[in-house]
């Protein structure tokens, strides 16, 4: 898995870049291609890798906020990782993060591929998870609950192991009601309410 590469923009097209790193070039599928150029300095790029069965595809952002964006995104039931990309080609994220936690529908029904349906479901799975911190670029809340760090890292933890947010969510009341163990401990407790 890739985190981000570090090389030099040889191409710029209307869908993708090309990152050429020592002779190898990767195609990068990004929201905005013409906001990066052709260089003969080193640009970084974060990168998120999709597999499927007939393809890897490389999806790139300029910051790593955005990348995070992104990734909640496409957590979002029927969000695919193309859709995701055309949110966030708006040069507006503070918007973005604006209409998700005010509940604005309209506003994210304007994207393409984007129905007031799936406009719902964002809002019901990312109100109060977006958090505007400069004008530029949204910043993801983490999800914790109170102090208790070692809850949280255990609740990562299952997310990172293949369960989905709704799954995590339902553990996550009864954990936090169990007496403050060690992030191992709640990981195996959570782990047995989820067999």
């Amino acid at each position: 898995m890739f985190n981000y590469l570090n090389g030099l923009i040889t191409a710029v097209t209307p869908d993708y870049i090309v990152v050429d790193i020592n002779g190898v070039g990767y195609q990068v599928a990004v929201a905005n291609p013409y906001a990066y150029t052709e260089s003969t300095t080193p640009t970084k790029v974060y990168i998120y890798q999709a597999v499927r069965e007939d393809a890897i595809t490389l999806y790139g952002f300029q910051t790593l906020a955005e990348k995070q964006l992104f990734l909640q995104l496409i957590s979002v039931s029927g969000i695919g990782p193309k859709s995701a990309l055309a949110i966030l080609a708006t040069p507006d994220h503070a918007a973005l993060a604006q209409a998700i936690n005010e509940g604005n529908d309209t506003f994210l029904a304007k994207f393409p591929g984007i129905g007031k349906k799936t406009a719902g479901r964002i809002i019901v799975e990312l109100k109060d998870r977006v958090q505007v911190e400069t004008a530029e670029m949204p910043l993801l809340v983490p999800e914790t609950i109170g102090e208790n760090q070692a809850l949280a890292d255990a609740l990562a933890a299952l997310k990172a192991l293949g369960y989905t947010d709704k799954q995590v969510q339902k553990v996550e009341k009864s954990l936090a009601t169990a007496e403050v163990m060690t992030t191992s401990d709640y990981i195996s407790a959570g782990l047995k309410l989820l067999i």
